[in-house]
C-alpha cells in the first residue's frame, strides 16, 4: 500500500492511468499539463503534475514547467477527491478547488479528468 501523495503513489498513479482501457481512450489525441498544489497535508504544502501526451499519462511529484492549469486545494479535499468521496465538479463548484490557467482545455478535457479521478479512486493508498 502506499502513502497517499508519495513517490510511491505516483508510480502506482502512473502505472494505472496507462493500464487503464477507460483511461487510455479518453487520452487519445490529449496533450495536458495540470499541475496540482495540495496544502494542509501531514508533510506540509506538496507539488504534483500529471501529464497527458503522445499516448502516455505521468503522475509525479514537483513543479511541471508551463502547466495548462493549475488546481489547488488542501489535503482534506484532494484526499476526498483521491478516495471518490466527492466529485471534481462539486469540489469546484462549492470551492473546495480552485482552478487557474487554460480553462478552456480544461473543459475540453473534462472526460479525462473524470477519468482521472475514477482512475485514482481505485489504487490502494494509505491516507
Amino acid at each position: 500500500m502506499a502513502q497517499f501523495l508519495s513517490e510511491d503513489h505516483m508510480a502506482a498513479g502512473t502505472a494505472s492511468l496507462n493500464e487503464d482501457a477507460g483511461f487510455t481512450a479518453a487520452m487519445n489525441n490529449v496533450d495536458l499539463g495540470l499541475q496540482f498544489n495540495v496544502t494542509d497535508a501531514p508533510d506540509g504544502e506538496i507539488d504534483y503534475y500529471l501529464t497527458v501526451g503522445d499516448g502516455v499519462a505521468v503522475l509525479a511529484l514537483g513543479t511541471l514547467e508551463d502547466a495548462d492549469a493549475s488546481v489547488g486545494s488542501d489535503y482534506e479535499t484532494a484526499a476526498a477527491i483521491s478516495k471518490g468521496e466527492l466529485n471534481v465538479q462539486m469540489a469546484f463548484m462549492t470551492g473546495k478547488i480552485k482552478v487557474g490557467g487554460n480553462m478552456a482545455k480544461v473543459m475540453m478535457y473534462q472526460g479525462l479528468i473524470n477519468e482521472f479521478a475514477r482512475v485514482s479512486s481505485t489504487l490502494d493508498l494509505d491516507f
